[in-house]
């Protein structure tokens, strides 16, 4: 095994001759992912239930970091997210985001109780009405930093790991799933993922606003979901990746490793490229995360310029 395991990393987040700064998404950070799509489309309704608009959303995403400020939450600290209900969870995200901090999702609060995280992460007040919470606020913030697409947006927390996501890890990902799918703008589209996974992050919190959907409960033309979907317009997401060989068309599999979207069937997503025998994952591209926070797990998944998953 040879370099630092920066480098390591790095060369596990290139594909063939192609490395994730010669790859450009649309935006800087997931904090202008908002700013961007004001430019054009201020009053296209991006939530329909509450009648949201790009601009509210906005708006709202500002308020809610005015509140984080006040709350003492810095940039560049990790803030849990609470589930507080859609949108407000994603508006929350975009808060953190907005104020130039860093989101942490924990899959099971039971298994990995919130009090064992202090010393990793800021905790806000559960179970509060967000926007009751932050209505007496400006709607405008401006942040004193902005995030690069380098730094750490997202720390998921499972009981047998802890995953770093970078700002670009996010957006690569998601416009991934966007050319898979060749996403359409106002697209009608649903997702019942609970902010337990960076699955819920990918697909529920940044895709509508990157893709421009419509996010709607109502006759949806594409519903992403764990439980079994109506293929004709629904995506089955599966985590299972022992089982790949068996994934149908309107399977997406997903790897927090790889941010979230891993292949769709047994297609890889865009800059990303998998190999599977039968008791390892071998994955390579942009997707790749930045590694986890046990740096032994690191030295044992990083290697041979990949990232090696065991089942």
């Amino acid at each position: 095994m040879t370099g630092s395991l920066a480098d390591r990393i790095y060369r596990a987040q290139c594909i063939g001759n192609v490395e994730p700064i010669e790859y450009m998404v649309p935006y800087p950070s997931t904090q202008s992912l908002l700013e961007g799509q004001n430019i054009k489309f201020s009053d296209q309704v991006i939530y329909e239930k509450d009648n949201i608009t790009n601009l509210q959303l906005y708006e709202l995403v500002q308020q809610t970091a005015h509140w984080l400020n006040e709350l003492g939450i810095k940039p560049r600290e990790r803030v849990i997210i609470q589930q507080l209900g859609t949108p407000q969870t994603e508006i929350l995200l975009f808060g953190i985001w907005h104020l130039g901090a860093i989101g942490v999702i924990v899959e099971n609060k039971n298994i990995v109780p919130i009090n064992e995280l202090k010393g990793l992460a800021k905790k806000i007040p559960a179970k509060i009405d967000l926007i009751n919470k932050i209505e007496p606020y400006p709607t405008f913030f401006d942040p004193k930093y902005k995030s690069l697409l380098s730094d750490e947006a997202l720390v998921f927390i499972s009981k047998d790991k802890s995953i770093r996501l970078s700002h670009y890890n996010l957006l690569v990902n998601t416009n991934s799933i966007q050319k898979a799918l060749d996403l359409r703008i106002r697209t009608k589209l649903f997702c019942d993922i609970e902010p337990t996974s960076t699955a819920w992050a990918v697909f529920k919190a940044i895709l509508p606003i990157y893709a421009g959907c419509l996010y709607t409960r109502s006759d949806p033309e594409i519903v992403f979901s764990f439980n079994d979907v109506n293929k004709n317009n629904g995506f089955q997401l599966r985590n299972d990746w022992k089982n790949i060989g068996e994934f149908d068309e309107h399977h997406f599999g997903v790897c927090p490793e790889n941010t979230a979207a891993l292949c769709i069937g047994n297609t890889p997503v865009h800059l990303t490229h998998y190999e599977k025998d039968e008791s390892t994952l071998k994955i390579q591209g942009h997707s790749v995360m930045m590694g986890y926070l046990n740096d032994q797990a690191n030295e044992i998944g990083f290697r041979d310029n990949a990232l090696y998953l065991m089942s």
